[in-house]
């Protein structure tokens, strides 16, 4: 059975970039018939990513890795992603993801923000080896609370490019 990784990088613990991340984790799950794991929130082992070796963080990065597919959110940070997020992404190594399909989300305060997943997130993901089929979700933290629908709408669009990596063909369309 497919498996869904959920990574989030925003330092406050129980975010609103979590609630997003789970909400585009939950969708997929559902049109997809997949399993979701836990979430790792990284606020929860921030104290530990600059520790080497790290057997916490070695299982956390293993459940990424071994996922079929990986929501990787984070907040904007000045037109970026977070250092959370970067420190714990970069103990891969340069194709410390292959064979994992990633899904971008940042979580943006203003329009202006909202390539920041196409050129600082994806980028990063394809370089650790990851395929990144969709468009990132660059979520407007002040919609959290309609979350369900502006994930559902990126779901319904992006669909056709990701349900691939849960086996779904055309054909197969549940």
């Amino acid at each position: 059975m497919t498996r869904i990784a959920v990574l989030v990088g925003n330092p406050q613990p129980a975010s609103r970039t979590r609630l997003v991340a789970e909400e585009v984790a939950a969708l997929l799950g559902a049109r997809s018939g997949a399993d979701i794991d836990a979430t790792i929130d990284l606020a929860d082992v921030a104290d530990a990513l600059f520790r080497f070796p790290e057997p916490r963080l070695d299982d956390l990065l293993n459940r990424v890795a071994t996922a079929d597919v990986a929501v990787i959110a984070s907040p904007t940070y000045k037109a970026a992603y977070t250092g959370l997020l970067k420190a714990f992404l970069d103990r891969y190594g340069s194709d410390g993801l292959r064979g994992l399909t990633a899904v971008p989300v940042l979580t943006i305060g203003a329009p202006t923000h909202a390539l920041a997943v196409e050129t600082t997130l994806r980028p990063l993901l394809v370089e650790l080896g990851a395929s990144v089929p969709t468009r990132g979700l660059a979520f407007p933290a002040a919609a959290v609370e309609d979350r369900a629908s502006v994930v559902g709408e990126w779901v319904d669009s992006e669909w056709p490019r990701i349900r691939h990596a849960f086996g779904i063909g055309a054909e197969t369309e549940r």
